[in-house]
């Protein structure tokens, strides 16, 4: 089906790899989405069958640095890349590209030791990492209350990391988890927070139980209790870890923009497609004005989303401070993503809320987006005060 969405211009580095993305999303990874979508022992099979194929398609890890194996491909053509993966939730991990984050953040700010021990091992897709930020009891939008602690060990070089984490998509099958802990000073004080990197096989490392949205899988919670860590897997300096995961956090909102106007296209075109071929007895279900209504709004907001989310893209290519337009981004895109997947099931009607298309699982990611990686309303108090301060 044509996209009529409003895709900016794709530099012609990155055009062909987007088109051949796009198949192996569709051809490949959206036909075993509800095995991946289930978890367990299928899934991971599923998973690494769909990784080989995309490694021998030259696809795999296109926006990894060269460096540790990877494609290299830049952001500003990545983005392109980006959405066309993000069009299923499984993507990215089949492709090679969810690493991003963690990979980039080793190589930066990782230890000799780290980056020689890990790196090319988490861009090969033999290990697995994840990110531990936000605890059962304390704000996620306010990582100065931080209550995990990292105390150093005693003459060793090592530190003995304690606390609870939750909401960290992927622990279950992460080899390496990045905790958010504080080194220095008591909770509310805005320094003295620092990053470790913990082995998940590590003494004292527990799953404890896995926290569904909306009844889907992939998100956990963990405990550490005296988990003892490595002095040189400390990432960045000591007590500088807001510096470290301020950089991470503005990438990956980011990407998580397009992949979700990705997902936010695909419920676009399923109802166009339910529009045009769905009859009634007075014709075609897109001559209703109301359809024709939610056609309209939802094609409204993706091309008024887009030029917001690649303003951001732009801005953190040229290396520029982007904490309004990510702001921006992600507000409208998450709300864009769940806008479209509800009128999407709204047009398709009883269709829409069962199990033969995915608008229930894009409606889902679009409605959790809204809060996780942030609430709207951290997004737009930040945005707001930015602002306000320049005047």
């Amino acid at each position: 089906m044509e996209d009529i969405t409003g895709s900016p211009q794709c530099p012609a580095d990155a055009a062909e790899l987007r088109d051949r993305v796009a198949a192996f999303v569709r051809d490949r990874v959206v036909p075993h989405e509800p095995v991946l979508d289930a978890g367990g022992p299928e899934a991971a099979a599923t998973l690494r069958q769909l990784q080989a194929g995309a490694k021998t398609e030259g696809l795999w890890a296109l926006p990894l640095p060269s460096e540790l194996g990877g494609r290299g491909l830049p952001l500003r053509s990545y983005a392109h890349v980006a959405e066309a993966e993000g069009a299923s939730d499984h993507g990215p991990a089949a492709l090679g590209s969810a690493p991003l984050l963690d990979a980039l953040m080793l190589w930066r700010h990782g230890s000799p030791g780290v980056r020689e021990q890990y790196a090319e091992r988490l861009v090969a897709g033999d290990i697995r990492a994840c990110y531990a930020m936000t605890e059962p009891d304390t704000p996620g939008t306010d990582p100065f209350l931080t209550a995990t602690r990292a105390v150093p060990g005693k003459d060793d070089g090592t530190w003995r990391v304690s606390g609870g984490k939750w909401f960290i998509s992927g622990a279950a099958d992460a080899d390496l988890v990045t905790v958010l802990a504080r080194t220095d000073g008591e909770p509310a004080d805005r320094d003295g927070l620092s990053l470790l990197l913990v082995p998940s096989d590590a003494r004292g490392f527990r799953l404890v139980r896995e926290l569904p949205v909306f009844g889907a899988s992939g998100q956990w919670e963990i405990d550490l209790d005296e988990v003892v860590v490595d002095g040189d897997h400390l990432i960045g300096e000591r007590g500088k870890a807001l510096d470290v995961a301020g950089e991470r956090l503005q990438l990956g909102r980011t990407l998580r923009c397009l992949r979700w106007l990705g997902q936010a296209a695909r419920a676009f075109d399923l109802m166009r497609e339910r529009a045009v071929t769905r009859t009634r007895s007075r014709g075609p279900l897109g001559g209703l004005q109301l359809v024709q209504r939610h056609v309209f709004e939802s094609l409204l907001a993706l091309r008024t989303t887009r030029p917001l989310v690649y303003e951001a893209v732009a801005r953190l290519d040229a290396g520029l401070d982007a904490h309004v337009e990510v702001g921006l981004a992600k507000v409208a895109a998450a709300r864009t993503l769940q806008q479209v997947a509800d009128a999407a099931i709204q047009v398709h009607g009883a269709a829409g809320l069962g199990p033969d298309t995915a608008l229930p699982a894009l409606f889902r990611t679009g409605r959790a987006a809204r809060i996780l990686d942030g609430p709207d309303e951290l997004h737009i108090t930040s945005v707001a005060r930015r602002i306000l301060s320049t005047t």
